[in-house]
């Protein structure tokens, strides 16, 4: 995935990685490579937040963005949704998925006072059920999908695309946070 024309310091910090592109078509390397993603994600995300303490987790990875703690909590939830919304399109036929607003969500009092040890346990448990799932998947199951209120039909092939890009983009915000902070 590439970046969309030329972003502005705000959305460099905003958009780490460059926006989601989905791809016009996928490859099996292509999608070996963003199954590997999602099974690293848990030792990539654990790695960056690897030492931080509270006053760390709690610092904003850019101006009026969320905190490391907040963001390591979203991905739980948002993997979560992620996974629900697979099960779904494999056992109805085009399901309409409900969507969740994740900037209420960030702002709930788990995501903003919990410990990241529990999203991150929750997270590496989650991705190994999810990456068995996706290696047992047909190229006539990444097919199938679900309609999403606001994005339209989505094909599963194109959501794990978007779940590949949201692993290093997630990842991204927290490692160019600790690299611009020398932490």
């Amino acid at each position: 995935m590439s970046k969309a024309g030329p972003l502005t310091d705000q959305e460099d910090l905003r958009y780490p990685i460059g926006r989601f592109i989905a791809p016009a078509a996928i490859t099996g390397a292509m999608r070996a490579a963003q199954i590997e993603t999602l099974r690293r994600m848990p030792e990539r995300l654990s790695d960056a937040v690897r030492g931080l303490d509270d006053a760390e987790l709690d610092t904003p990875y850019r101006e009026g963005g969320w905190t490391v703690r907040q963001v390591v909590h979203h991905l739980g939830d948002s993997h979560a949704n992620s996974v629900i919304r697979f099960k779904l399109a494999l056992t109805e036929d085009w399901p309409t998925v409900k969507p969740y607003d994740e900037a209420a969500w960030a702002k709930l009092p788990d995501s903003k006072t919990l410990p990241i040890d529990i999203s991150l346990t929750f997270i590496d448990a989650l991705h190994q059920r999810w990456v068995a799932l996706l290696e047992a998947l047909t190229e006539g199951d990444f097919q199938r999908g679900f309609n999403h209120p606001s994005l339209g039909r989505q094909t599963l092939a194109t959501s794990l695309a978007m779940y590949d890009w949201h692993s290093r983009h997630h990842t991204a915000h927290i490692t160019s946070l600790r690299q611009r902070r020398g932490w």
